[in-house]
């Protein structure tokens, strides 16, 4: 396993959409273990492959600190509710913002074995899952955020 480098907002492949994964291969695995090890450097819960360069459609996502899901080619079947939720991203550091998304989500992928599996998420999970299909898409979370927010201001509500 290795570190990749994490791109930055300016980056045009993070702008554009990601291609199907055709074959789940050696080159696929080694870019899934890359990304959880990456992804846990950089103290992440989400990580899409065009955020390390690699336009394919494959996110990872944590869920707490006990399971990171593995998802090529992910699909969103259902969505329900809204939520109103601050979001960062680790290819815009130091920025945040308030983004409505699905309360919860149902998701269809493939995973490391080529074996289909659906994901039922709710709050961090669905918020994360949503997020990285949106890079897969080309769309950060700056394009919908309702208005961006301050580090300083989310750090003075962690205090209070």
């Amino acid at each position: 396993m290795a570190l990749r480098n994490i791109l930055n907002d300016n980056h045009p492949v993070l702008r554009k959409r990601t291609d199907e994964v055709k074959n789940i291969n050696s080159g696929v695995l080694r870019l899934l273990n890359d990304m959880r090890e990456t992804m846990k450097d950089a103290d992440g819960v989400g990580l899409a492959a065009n955020q390390v360069g690699v336009s394919k459609r494959i996110i990872i996502a944590a869920d707490g600190d006990e399971i990171i899901y593995e998802l090529i080619n992910p699909c969103c079947e259902e969505r329900e509710g809204d939520e109103l939720g601050i979001e960062g991203c680790l290819s815009i550091p130091q920025t945040y913002g308030e983004v409505e998304r699905a309360s919860k989500v149902v998701v269809t992928a493939l995973n490391r074995d080529g074996k289909p599996f659906r994901l039922t998420a709710e709050g961090l999970l669905a918020r994360v899952l949503q997020h990285e299909m949106d890079h897969l898409e080309g769309i950060l979370f700056t394009d919908k955020a309702l208005r961006l927010i301050d580090p300083a201001d989310l750090q003075g509500d962690e205090e209070s």
